[in-house]
Parts: C-alpha cells; structure tokens; sequence
C-alpha cells in the first residue's frame, strides 16, 4: 500500500518539477508535441503501470484493508479468540493511514488539476 502511494506521489513531484522547468523555459520556446500524445514521438520513459493503474491499485489496497478491519472488529465483538484487541486496533489503525493518505493524494490532483485549469494560455 505505501509503495503505490509513494510511488503516486514521486509521479505528481516528477509532474511539478518538469512543469516548473517549463516555466523557466525562455518565452517563445516551443512545447514538445509528444508531451500531449506519447505514441508519437520518443518511446515513454517507462514501460511500468500508468497512473490509472497505480491509482486504481492503490484504491483497490485501500479497500481490502478497510474489509480486513472491518472483518477483525466484527469477530473480536463476537468473541472470536483469534480477534485479540490488539490485532484490530492495528488493523483499524492501519486502514486510517491508509483512508487520510488516499484522501492527501487526491486533494493534491484536485489542486494540481486547479492549477492546471488556472494557467493563462
């Protein structure tokens, strides 16, 4: 779980950076067309996951820890012995992590969209 979002937010500092070397750029540099479409021009930098599929890798890791946690409270309140107090509260610490870092990672799309929307053409 945490090497999906680090690796989401390493893509979005890659993004920044690139982007603010840009700015820098002389004024009347022309921009690289195979930045808006990858298949023409150089080959892309890395034949990894996109980002849909880092993303939807990371929201699907999310999920199953929230059911992992919500699977360990129901059988401690039922008395499972195999439930200990200690392994829940782990769990459900663990999908909290998991939730606020999802939820950071997606207000930072949401503001780097804003600001995207927000750039005088």
């Amino acid at each position: 779980m945490s090497d999906a979002i680090s690796s989401i937010l390493s893509q979005i500092r890659a993004h920044q950076s690139h982007a603010a070397l840009r700015a820098d750029a002389p004024a009347g540099t022309a921009i690289d067309p195979s930045l808006f479409n990858p298949g023409a021009g150089a080959a892309r930098p890395s034949d990894g996951p996109g980002f849909s599929d880092t993303m939807a890798k990371a929201l699907d890791n999310v999920s199953a820890t929230q059911r992992k946690s919500g699977e360990l409270q129901q059988a401690f309140e039922l008395g499972d012995p195999r439930a200990d107090l200690a392994r829940v509260m782990v769990a459900m610490q663990e999908s909290q992590v998991a939730f606020r870092a999802t939820v950071e990672v997606r207000n930072r799309l949401v503001q780097a969209y804003q600001d995207v929307m927000n750039m005088p053409i």
